[in-house]
């Protein structure tokens, strides 16, 4: 009998919900399978079989919160194909065995039906008025009366003679009157939705909630805000875009702008891309960015890998096959470690401001919004320009105001000035 298990789960990660069965008892099982689905804050994890046989027994049910190397299941080792007899028996099929006698002995002749005598026509029963009035009444047939009348003729004291020899009733029978209906209640309402719904919490969506409150509690939380015009930006992706595709098969967006402009700004701001441990700050000299992806499963943050030594190319490759990975529930746990720093983008849903929480234990997370036009001065005029907000939320225990304030100062000035990132 072989143990199916709780593999290890990841970086911090002890516990996940046992999401769907793939298999059910009873089911022959070959090496790779896919038994069951975990569900973590992070990800969904496949748990496959590693040997053939049956699945005996599913020791939880969906919705259970199990623990790393928690036995999941059971196996009854072996092929898990019998014979063919065996297998008609596993499926129901029984076949019982014929005797000697049953297998060797003719079958005997269905008896045929002995013909049936014609019956002859009835002769034509005549009878007086009264007769047939009489009949008709008390149910006698007339062809069962013997008249008595001239030539035959059946009359009435004939009837009423066979109704006394056949104990007939006398009179017909009465039907009894039947009651009145009663007054139907009128249909019942059609029932309304539930005004409430109960559901029990993901293992995802209370991890998501308890590292939010942790970040919360944890940081000295602060947000500082600015804007940019993104008027230069929109015109070198419209420039690009058609190009950038066909050359090499990139959607260009605007996400890989802010990326190169955030990390050109870090390596002059460290300190928002270090880490608080203890009463010491950890420096990065790398930049792991992460990106937050809203999925079907709640808000995941993978991250892009040394981002700081990536063109702008290779970002929106990257971004990209996040994103799909993202929603198609195949992330992995080295795409949702590691991160230093943090960009979400509200914008996508139409935010045109907001204060993101910070992802803890980074220390920093840059807000994008909605573009949106707006009449703003320059050189002395007023005049309609795509603006968008942006938000810094940081740790204030090391990040000063200064230091925040001119970091995404830095940012404005590098994605206001495309032609700018490339001298950096």
């Amino acid at each position: 009998m072989a143990a199916i298990k709780v593999p290890p789960l990841g970086e911090s990660i002890v516990e996940a919900t046992v999401s769907r069965w793939l298999k059910q008892e009873g089911d022959a099982i070959v090496p790779g399978d896919t038994l069951v689905e975990l569900e973590t804050d992070k990800i969904t994890v496949e748990v496959p079989a590693m040997t053939a046989g049956v699945l005996t027994k599913r020791l939880h049910a969906e919705g259970d919160i199990v623990k790393v190397d928690e036995t999941l299941a059971e196996i009854e080792e072996g092929s898990g194909k019998g014979e063919v007899g065996r297998g008609a028996a596993a499926e129901g099929i029984v076949t019982a065995p014929q005797s000697s006698a049953q297998a060797t002995a003719p079958l005997a002749p269905a008896p045929q039906p002995q013909a049936v005598a014609a019956k002859p026509a009835a002769a034509e029963v005549r009878a007086s008025p009264a007769a047939q009035r009489v009949a008709a009444e008390r149910g006698v047939d007339l062809a069962t009366v013997d008249g008595t009348g001239r030539g035959g003729v059946v009359s009435k004291p004939d009837v009423l003679d066979a109704v006394a020899r056949q104990g007939a009733p006398s009179a017909p029978a009465r039907v009894p009157p039947q009651p009145s209906p009663l007054p139907t209640r009128p249909p019942s309402p059609v029932p309304l939705p539930a005004r409430e719904r109960r559901e029990q919490m993901s293992t995802r969506r209370k991890r998501i909630a308890e590292h939010l409150l942790e970040s919360q509690h944890a940081t000295a939380h602060l947000t500082t805000f600015n804007e940019i015009d993104m008027s230069a930006v929109i015109a070198v992706r419209e420039r690009m875009k058609e190009r950038v595709e066909k050359e090499h098969g990139v959607k260009l967006s605007f996400m890989p702008f802010f990326v190169k402009a955030t990390v050109l700004a870090l390596k002059q701001h460290p300190v928002v891309n270090a880490q608080l441990d203890g009463d010491a700050i950890i420096y990065k000299n790398y930049v792991n960015m992460g990106i937050a992806v809203a999925s079907d499963a709640g808000l995941v943050v993978p991250n892009i890998k040394d981002a700081d030594r990536k063109g702008m190319l290779e970002v929106s490759r990257d971004i990209q096959a996040l994103a799909k990975r993202a929603r198609d529930g195949k992330l992995t746990m080295d795409d949702l470690t590691g991160g230093t720093f943090t960009i979400t983008n509200g914008g996508v849903f139409g935010s045109l401001l907001s204060t993101p929480i910070i992802n803890f234990p980074q220390v920093g997370i840059l807000g994008l919004h909605k573009t949106q036009e707006r009449p703003v001065a320059v050189a002395g005029t007023v005049e309609i320009r795509p603006m968008m907000y942006i938000a810094l939320s940081y740790d204030h225990r090391i990040i000063d105001g200064q230091q925040a304030v001119l970091f995404l100062v830095r940012v404005k000035e590098l994605v206001e000035d495309p032609a700018s990132m490339l001298i950096d």
